[in-house]
């Protein structure tokens, strides 16, 4: 059976029904935990899907580009968390055109989910590396179609890699129930270099460009600071969020890599080391990612914790919310001051 990258992965996690069930009570402690995430990755990225679309002021190219990244983080938890618990059951139930249908989706949220991180990546690469002309290169209506093009082209890329197995569902199958995506040597290898090698290579190079950079640009605020005049302390600030975002956006690019790195590095061990149980983990560590994001984003950002307390309360049903100056620092729960 031919399966590298992400097929020989899913592959993996999928036969462990073949291996005896585990005891109930850890059956059952799975499923609860595993269940417990889901949910949290569910309510944690609707809060930001509500948040940044609500209010108007949050409507910046970076901000397009974490909600891209909370929706792609919100199916997760929807839908592909929910499946691998329903996969641990020991028994695929839902048919094989339901499987192939998963699979194909799995792919393609993880393929968007790269391809946001690229797009965040290039996006503070301008911010940082060209300020001068970040705001006439990365406008909201260039982002709105990167945004789109992203999905578009991930959707049509996983349709194809696996159209042999949604147009022939049980070509695979040995027995019923059972849930296997298998793709060509020559096909994996095509999707290894799009869907990690190139993607990652792009993040790292540059994020250490977007590094060196800021470093350099703070020790020069440092030194400088003293001999700012208030008419370029506007600039200064301005430099300042615009670093603070990319160190920011440089722990969420981590993070991902940190959960995501593993999901390949496993399949590509060989087939020795690819376990069910080495598979699975990676799995869920990656899917665990998609939880992250949104902790991360309450920990860094002062303006998410403070719509979430407009969210919860239910302020955002006020007239007027939308237009909510909601990155001033004064903006209390219990009145919106509207931006000016």
């Amino acid at each position: 059976m031919n399966t590298t990258s992400r097929f020989k992965l899913l592959w993996a996690v999928n036969l462990h029904y073949e291996y005896p069930a585990s005891p109930w009570p850890e059956a059952v402690l799975l499923h609860i935990v595993l269940s417990s995430i889901s949910l949290l990755t569910v309510a944690l990225n609707l809060l930001v899907i509500v948040s940044i679309s609500h209010f108007r002021q949050l409507h910046t190219p970076t901000n397009i580009f974490l909600l891209s990244l909370a929706v792609s983080d919100f199916l997760v938890g929807l839908l592909l968390m929910p499946g691998e618990i329903l996969l641990n059951t020991g028994c695929w139930f839902l048919g094989d055109l339901m499987c192939s249908l998963c699979n194909c989706l799995s792919l393609i949220i993880t393929s968007t989910s790269v391809g946001n991180m690229v797009l965040i990546s290039v996006d503070r690469y301008v911010a940082i590396c060209d300020p001068l002309h970040y705001t006439t290169r990365v406008t909201e209506r260039r982002v709105k179609l990167c945004v789109c093009l992203c999905w578009f082209c991930s959707v049509l890329y996983n349709s194809l890699i696996v159209n042999d197995e949604l147009t022939h569902p049980d070509r695979h199958d040995s027995c019923y129930g059972e849930c296997v995506n298998v793709i060509d040597h020559t096909a994996g290898a095509v999707d290894l270099v799009l869907t990690f090698v190139l993607p990652i290579t792009v993040i790292i190079v540059l994020y250490m460009r977007v590094f060196v950079v800021a470093v350099s640009q703070a020790r020069a605020m440092r030194s400088h600071i003293t001999a700012v005049t208030l008419q370029r302390s506007v600039a200064v600030t301005t430099k300042k969020s615009e670093l603070k975002a990319a160190r920011t956006l440089g722990v969420l690019v981590v993070v991902f890599l940190m959960c995501f790195c593993p999901f390949y590095g496993i399949s590509l061990a060989g087939d020795d080391l690819l376990t069910t149980f080495t598979a699975s983990f990676v799995l869920y560590l990656f899917y665990l990612n998609s939880c992250l994001n949104p902790i991360i984003y309450a920990l860094f950002y002062p303006w998410f914790r403070k719509v979430i307390k407009l969210v919860v309360t239910l302020q955002i049903l006020k007239p007027g919310s939308r237009e909510a100056n909601v990155l001033w620092r004064g903006c209390g729960v219990t009145e919106i001051t509207p931006a000016l």
